[in-house]
């Protein structure tokens, strides 16, 4: 190694090009228009290099970011010697441009110093309205991607510094809230434009010549270090999978299946045995395959590992065409990030806590989604996402799973929005947003709690239902930990009659009161050996009954509430002192 790409150097660059995604995050936040980027940040910020490979992905949701380097790839396909300084470049397609799914557009900005081509600026941003058959562009009944929303193959959108003001009306005749589009787009370019000046700066220090060099050096360090992590794995084969019970339309018999190969030379992550692409919108494209092993592999080892995709240089992925992870057009895909993306991370983590069992994890919960779009008093439409109605993570050996939190493809990323802004701006009551009680996964270390949430949609609404959460539970135990409860939906009427509102569906109602239980996540090792003080305080705080804590976990809570009967719990207890 040469003195200029000694390791502190190198840690240098790897913490600037990280700080550079999180400014362009703080950028994008303060500067876009639609809550569900102001508020719950699904967007991700990212870097790469003049050869379309993720240098950095520091800020953001998982989902997003591990697929980036393939749209940058695409950019770089499609236009070849046609990208010059101050252009802008816009996309979207999973099947052509290297999208995940086509609500999340990719602002990509090439970054020149001294005339040369040494790196990009990204921006994924899921859009609040696409068009397609349902308002906010989740379209439960979705058969084909033609019925999700406007495809967009690698676009330039601005070229030499000047916008393309037909491509720009083009997009806005394509969405339900042109002025939140109009403003949120601005704001994924003025992210990128900061990214790149810092960018180009950093370039400027070490050399326009030595970009290459140094960006290589942090790919090259990050492969060592989770080498280092994998070598921790036992060698061998594991298998695991994961169910998928529905197509969005009847029940299936689906499942995603993994093999895990573990030798000296790096893993192989083989899909064969997964079930075929299926009707509905849950099929995954190879962008929204891949960055979930990749969020897999790397949750799992370290949190410091380095987030770039030179990690995964020693990993094979095999995604079988026509199946589920890596369907053929013109399957529909939007829900792909969620649904199927949490199987795949779960299915890996699966495998991988076979070949390490000290790291394994419960299950986390699967969410509650559904989009509620009307018009507002005023006349203006509106659509909101029911964010709140938010899942659990699992727990771990040595930590209790996270309560409500935002959904395992985001690893907490996702922000919950705050509910008085919600019903500031739309025609909303909030009547319940609170953990639920009993619903987490019991064990030695609890699976998080999920929430009860109940809003009044105050006017006639069009609802797109995606609550994969709903039924039986889905935030499995680990170890002798048990699962977590099941989540429900429910819809009171103006009449009073009260429905049950299908997993996957679009449908129509009137003024009412909608109401969501959010399943838990799973717990982790036997519930008896639990710290009893713990079960204590989960009753204290309303995330355990009584009752279960004395039939869950063998602790019996004295009359006031707020102590434990020792006597009785020794009892039912062998551990207890």
């Amino acid at each position: 190694m040469t003195p200029a790409l000694d390791p502190i150097t190198l840690a240098l660059v790897q913490n600037r090009l990280d700080h550079i995604s999180h400014q362009m995050g703080w950028v994008m936040t303060r500067t876009a228009r639609s809550p569900i980027f102001s508020q719950s940040h699904d967007f991700s910020c990212f870097l790469a290099d003049a050869r379309g490979t993720l240098i950095s992905q520091a800020d953001g949701i998982p989902i997003h970011t591990g697929g980036g380097g393939f749209a940058v790839r695409a950019v770089l396909r499609d236009f070849k010697d046609a990208i010059a300084p101050e252009d802008v470049f816009l996309l979207n397609d999973p099947y052509t441009a290297g999208g995940n799914h086509l609500p999340d557009w990719v602002i990509a900005r090439p970054v020149f110093v001294k005339g040369k081509l040494v790196a990009f600026t990204c921006n994924r941003a899921h859009q609040v309205d696409i068009g397609g058959g349902a308002a906010g562009s989740y379209n439960s009944a979705a058969t084909e991607i033609f019925h999700e929303g406007i495809r967009l193959p690698v676009l330039k959108l601005i070229e030499a510094g000047q916008t393309r003001d037909d491509l720009w009306r083009l997009l806005l005749l394509n969405t339900r809230l042109p002025e939140a589009v109009d403003g949120d787009l601005r704001a994924m370019i003025g992210s990128t434009r900061i990214g790149a000046e810092r960018l180009a700066l950093l370039v400027e220090e070490v050399g326009p010549d030595h970009a290459d060099e140094f960006f290589e050096g942090v790919l090259a360090h990050a492969d060592r270090r989770f080498r280092a992590s994998c070598s921790r794995l036992a060698k061998g084969v594991w298998r695991a999978d994961e169910s998928v019970d529905n197509d969005c339309f009847q029940s299936i018999d689906g499942r995603i299946t993994v093999t895990l190969t573990v030798s000296e030379s790096g893993l192989i992550v083989d899909f064969e045995g997964t079930s075929p692409q299926v009707r509905g919108f849950k099929n995954s494209s190879v962008a929204n395959s891949t960055s979930a092993v990749f969020m897999a592999l790397a949750s799992f080892f370290e949190p410091d590992l380095p987030k770039n995709e030179g990690a995964f240089r020693s990993v094979e992925i095999r995604l079988p065409e026509g199946t589920l992870v890596n369907a053929r057009p013109p399957a529909p895909m939007t829900m792909n990030t969620n649904f199927v993306g949490h199987e795949i991370v779960q299915v890996v983590w699966k495998a991988l806590g076979q070949a390490l069992p000290e790291r394994a994890s419960a299950g986390w919960s699967k969410g509650l989604r559904s989009i509620t779009a009307g018009l507002r008093p005023d006349g203006d439409r509106y659509v909101m996402y029911q964010w709140p109605a938010a899942p659990a993570a699992g727990a771990i050996e040595g930590r209790d799973g996270f309560h409500l939190i935002g959904g395992l493809i985001t690893l907490g990323g996702l922000a919950l929005p705050n509910l008085e802004t919600y019903e500031h701006l739309y025609p909303v009551r909030f009547r319940r947003h609170e953990l639920r009680c009993d619903s987490a996964g019991p064990g030695r270390f609890r699976g998080g709690a999920g929430c009860d949430y109940e809003v009044e949609i105050l006017t006639p609404a069009d609802y797109a239902f995606c609550s994969e959460g709903v039924g039986a539970p889905s935030g499995f135990g680990a170890t002798g930990g048990k699962a977590g409860a099941g989540g429900e939906i429910e819809i009171s009427l103006a009449d009073g009659t009260t429905i049950r509102p299908p997993r996957y569906g679009v449908e129509r109602h009137g003024p009412a009161r909608y109401h969501a239980v959010s399943p838990g996540g799973g717990g982790f090792g036997d519930p008896k050996t639990r710290d009893p003080w713990s079960v204590l305080h989960d009753v204290r705080d309303g995330i355990v009954s009584a009752a279960a804590a004395e039939m869950e976990y063998g602790v019996v809570i004295a009359q006031d509430g707020r102590t434990i009967d020792e006597a009785r719990t020794r009892k039912l207890r062998r551990a207890f002192p």
